[in-house]
């Protein structure tokens, strides 16, 4: 059997394997046996996003658990890091979250995440998929009524709701909020409306197959113009699954998740909240947040790209900010995992008590040009393998010398070597990834 698990669980398209309801049965009993055998009761609770095929699979899983006299519960349509919170707050063996994040409805995915609320370990995976490969059958699927607790829900609203604080008097606010038709279309208005926002809610009426489509975080085009019309402060786009966060300022400037590390690092050491010196971000993240955070006193750790890179370095560091240019950001003394909604409810408690525009809030962050290339790959050798792929890497990074960050990896769910240059003239950077694309291609795709 292929390997299973990327950088952030199994993904691909539903219906098909690994996606298949045999074998996501199949993993249901595998985690079972696997709990038993780390000595952990056979419970664990579920979460989805809206994506038609996540009620078939949360089934499958279902039935693979109860078949190894395991016990499961769902949360119905959740943000991912709410399974994370409920799954340590209720003392869960394991947490599984049904999501492609960011990807279109035809994908899906599984996250899975151990007692203490994070993702499990690559040690875990290689046993789930050893287990696999040893149960995997045709399968015959069960059709039983699957009922979400409401109140599993209610918690993490509630959570959310409390992570805001009241010391500061609230002043006219509006925010436009883009629920990419997923996991935050039902909790995020309803939480900023609680916190006393003018709120607008767009794409936030999911059918199944509407899930980032043209919308949320990959598309925040049609945001910007919404911020713009209604004259809001804010704009944000949320993914799929709700575990990540970009913004609009009342300009219409699109930002990302380094424009939230500065803006988090500033405030946190402000208000005493910032524990390290320390900010954790990845390879991918701007050499403007790095000076900028120098100027401030702090120092830039980078990661390979993933939030389990993020969050492993977090804890090794002691920092408790963290977090990727995608906009996964990761406050640590709430949650192991990113989370947009926490994420946004952080950015805007720090506009409403500094008294300014989020424009106000980046005007010294200047960001370096970066060209980012996605080259379609049919094989994910070694880059290694390939002298002339090592040769022009070897050239590119010679003609950024201290003036620039070269990066080339492969996609962790994507058939798809990514490329990224980064400097100070846009014009020789692109011809820069250009040149490794077409060698990338020519032995890859």
């Amino acid at each position: 059997m292929a390997k299973l698990f990327g950088t952030d669980g199994m993904r691909g398209v539903a219906g098909k394997f690994p996606l298949d309801y045999s074998t996501v049965c199949v993993l249901g009993e595998s985690l079972m046996r696997l709990l038993r055998q780390e000595t952990l009761p056979a419970t664990v609770i579920i979460g989805r996003d809206t994506r038609e095929s996540g009620k078939w699979l949360e089934r499958a899983l279902f039935q693979g658990i109860e078949s190894e006299k395991g016990t499961a519960v769902s949360a119905g349509i959740i943000p991912t890091s709410a399974i994370s919170f409920l799954t340590k707050k209720h003392a869960f063996s394991a947490g599984i979250m049904i999501s492609a994040s960011h990807n279109p409805y035809q994908d899906n995915g599984i996250k899975i995440f151990s007692s203490d609320g994070m993702k499990i370990t690559e040690k875990w995976e290689e046993l789930l998929e050893k287990t696999m490969e040893e149960l995997q059958r045709t399968v015959e699927p069960q059709s039983a009524q699957i009922v979400p607790e409401p109140s599993l829900g209610h918690q993490y609203t509630e959570y959310l709701l409390d992570r805001f604080s009241t010391e500061n008097p609230l002043r006219d606010f509006k925010v436009v909020l883009d629920c990419s038709n997923g996991a935050s279309s039902a909790i995020a208005p309803f939480i900023f409306q609680m916190l006393g926002f003018d709120v607008v809610a767009i794409n936030s009426s999911p059918d199944g197959k509407n899930i980032n489509e043209g919308c949320g975080s990959l598309y925040p085009e049609k945001l910007a113009e919404s911020v713009v019309a209604v004259k809001a402060d804010i704009g944000i786009a949320y993914d799929g699954d709700a575990d990540r966060a970009i913004w609009i300022d009342g300009n219409g400037q699109i930002l990302n998740g380094d424009h939230t590390l500065f803006v988090q690092s500033r405030f946190m050491k402000e208000t005493g909240r910032l524990k390290s010196r320390h900010v954790v971000a990845t390879t991918m993240s701007n050499m403007g947040l790095e000076k900028a955070l120098e100027e401030q006193g702090l120092a830039l750790i980078r990661t390979k790209v993933g939030d389990r890179f993020v969050l492993e370095e977090m804890i090794n560091s002691g920092a408790n900010l963290g977090g990727e240019q995608s906009g996964h950001t990761i406050f640590l003394d709430e949650f192991p995992t990113g989370d947009g909604i926490l994420t946004s409810i952080k950015m805007v408690e720090a506009l409403t008590a500094k008294k300014a525009s989020l424009s106000d809030l980046i005007k010294d962050y200047r960001v370096f040009p970066q060209v980012h290339l996605n080259v379609p790959v049919s094989k994910k050798d070694d880059f290694s393998l390939y002298p002339e792929i090592g040769k022009t890497r070897e050239e590119i990074e010679n003609r950024l010398m201290n003036r620039g960050r070269f990066d080339l990896r492969y996609s962790g769910t994507e058939p798809l070597a990514r490329v990224m240059v980064e400097g100070q003239d846009l014009r020789e950077l692109e011809d820069l990834a250009e040149r490794m694309a077409k060698v990338l291609a020519k032995y890859l795709s």
